[in-house]
């Protein structure tokens, strides 16, 4: 997968959650990941699986689509 389309990911992500307010620990709570592996997801240092896609976005309140545009 192209590191720039992980990192526009962990991007949007990042941004989304920071929106609501939340810590990358307590956002890992919601969806059942580490507070690390959340960090990891946003620096774009793995692949994230897409069940894992959908449960994040699910937890920021938007669409999994949302997550993959591009700036």
């Amino acid at each position: 997968m192209s590191k720039r389309f992980l990192q526009n990911i962990g991007k949007n992500i990042k941004n989304l959650r920071k929106d609501k307010k939340l810590s990358q620990e307590k956002f890992g709570e919601l969806i059942g990941l580490s507070r690390n592996s959340i960090g990891m997801i946003e620096r774009a240092e793995v692949n994230i699986h897409v069940l894992t896609l959908y449960k994040i976005a699910k937890a920021l309140e938007v669409e999994p689509y949302e997550l993959l545009k591009f700036d």
